[in-house]
């Protein structure tokens, strides 16, 4: 039986239960749900430059999230199993070092375009753009230098019930081989009750592409607790983009009926990973964008629910978007020692990214992702959490 998450925190804050501080390892006494505090800064480390990376803490309704200035990474999120134990279930590293030579871009903010452009190349109104290749002969997250590669302005907040973060970045016309100069304002939230809201926006003077997403890597049961074959899933899509050998989109919207690529009722990751499927070979696994039934929506919709059933942590998660890239972590190998001291290994992570479709500006069916002058880009994630 899932008990009401409110229960269960303030449960937790009664009985004194510790839990394991982001990247220290020391303990603390679980918060009371009553509310969050102004986010706590401190130093985290320095670039080869001198530049500083500083760390905001932040705490409400029984979450507890830990954000860098470098590439709005989220360094750590912590939430309780059905008993109030707290664990942090997002990967990454415990020192700046980690995040600029080896991160597969654990819990980074990402663009200016999330996901594949196919060989870094598109036209808009007429004119040719060259993208930085940084995937074989595609364009991945933005290029070689992307959003997740650089120094944001960190504004705290504590407004009413709810604290936060409010991140900016300005790229700069030509960057990465972007058109106009986009000025970007995400926006990261802890409601009372525990909810994660993230809130992208940006404007740009000159037409452009825009996919922003946040590119959390999740293990329910903790970092570094092995794999997340048995997290159950659930996807609100009857279709999905196939990839050619290169992950690119074919163009392609497939019906996941009859395939390894319908999560359209509750299933454990692992039970059909290995079936073999020539979309899954392709991949080492699942790597690909699930058209949501809902489409372009005004406002968040429940759209995927990922649950351990051994904690009984879940994450819902809903979003305004078309599109939700699931990824099983395919590509960790063992080389990278997270925050807890443990090494990651294929399948350890899962990633559920709320997105616009890959190569979208190379696909006339697919929904568009440019920006114009005097247009805003606004979309909104929220992640719930229960156990």
């Amino acid at each position: 039986m899932e008990l009401n998450r409110r229960t269960v925190i303030a449960g937790a804050a009664a009985a004194g239960i510790a839990a394991t501080t982001l990247g220290t390892g020391s303990a603390q006494a679980a918060p009371s749900a009553s509310g969050g505090k102004k986010p706590v800064k401190e130093l985290f480390g320095k670039l080869a430059d001198g530049t500083k990376v500083y760390r905001w803490s932040l705490e409400n309704g029984g979450t507890r999230l830990k954000v860098l200035n470098w590439g709005g990474v989220v360094q750590g999120l912590e939430i309780p199993d059905r008993h109030g134990r707290y664990t942090n279930v997002s990967l990454g590293f415990d020192n700046i070092e980690d995040y600029v030579a080896k991160t597969p871009y654990f819990g980074a903010l990402i663009g200016r375009y999330g996901n594949r452009i196919a060989k870094g190349q598109f036209t808009l109104d007429g004119k040719s753009y060259q993208l930085s290749v940084n995937d074989g002969v595609n364009s991945l997250h933005g290029g070689k230098q992307g959003f997740d590669k650089h120094i944001w302005d960190v504004e705290p907040f504590a407004k009413g019930s709810d604290v936060g973060l409010v991140l900016h970045y300005t790229s700069i016309d030509g960057e990465m081989g972007y058109p106009g100069t986009l000025k970007t304002k995400v926006t990261y939230t802890l409601t009372k009750h525990g909810d994660w809201v993230i809130d992208y926006e940006a404007t740009t003077d000159k037409a452009t592409v825009v996919n922003l997403t946040s590119h959390v890597y999740w293990n329910l049961a903790g970092e570094g607790s092995g794999t997340i074959e048995d997290h159950e899933l659930t996807i609100a899509a009857g279709r999905y983009t196939p990839t050619d050998t290169g992950l690119i989109p074919t163009g392609e919207l497939a019906k996941v009926s009859g395939t390894p690529f319908d999560f359209r009722k509750t299933k454990p990751i692992g039970r059909d990973i290995r079936d073999g499927h020539v979309q899954q070979v392709q991949a080492k696994g699942y790597d690909h964008n699930w058209v949501l039934d809902k489409g372009i929506t005004s406002k968040p919709e429940h759209v995927a629910t990922l649950r351990d059933p051994r904690s009984g942590r879940t994450l819902k998660i809903a979003t305004d978007q078309p599109g939700l890239q699931f990824y099983s972590g395919n590509f960790l190998d063992g080389t990278l020692t997270g925050t807890g001291g443990r090494t990651y290994r294929q399948g350890d992570a899962l990633c559920l990214e709320t997105q616009h479709f890959p190569d979208s500006p190379n696909h006339a069916n697919f929904p568009s992702t440019t920006l114009r002058p005097g247009q805003t880009y606004k979309t909104r994630t929220v992640h719930t959490f229960s156990a």
